[in-house]
């Protein structure tokens, strides 16, 4: 099955999680699983979350910034793949200054 997230609407969540500013994304979703494609702007982050119900896997497609993982900061890049357990903390967060690049992502959370 072809996700056509190009083609699909955008959606922008305010202070996603409790972050600061907004997250942008084109989201499918089921019974199983959410897939998204993600937007975080400068100074954008989605807030300290636990996954109680999952986990979920994020990949970097473009941009820099960190994630929060379990109280320790990791730094993300294009390529980078950050997995976070059920059980487990996280946070996304563009750490670049404003006028800088926008950290871009592909997140999986399967719902099983």
């Amino acid at each position: 099955m072809l996700i056509p997230f190009d083609t699909m609407e955008t959606t922008v969540i305010p202070h996603m999680r409790g972050g600061e500013k907004e997250v942008s994304a084109q989201m499918y979703t089921d019974s199983l699983s959410k897939i998204m494609r993600g937007r975080l702007i400068p100074g954008a982050t989605i807030g300290l979350h636990t996954h109680e119900t999952s986990c979920e896997i994020i990949y970097i497609l473009s941009g820099t910034g960190k994630v929060l993982y379990d109280g320790v900061c990791e730094s993300l890049s294009p390529g980078s793949c950050h997995y976070c357990p059920k059980g487990h903390s996280r946070s996304l967060i563009n750490d670049n200054p404003e006028g800088g690049e926008d950290l871009c992502f592909f997140a999986v959370v399967p719902e099983q």
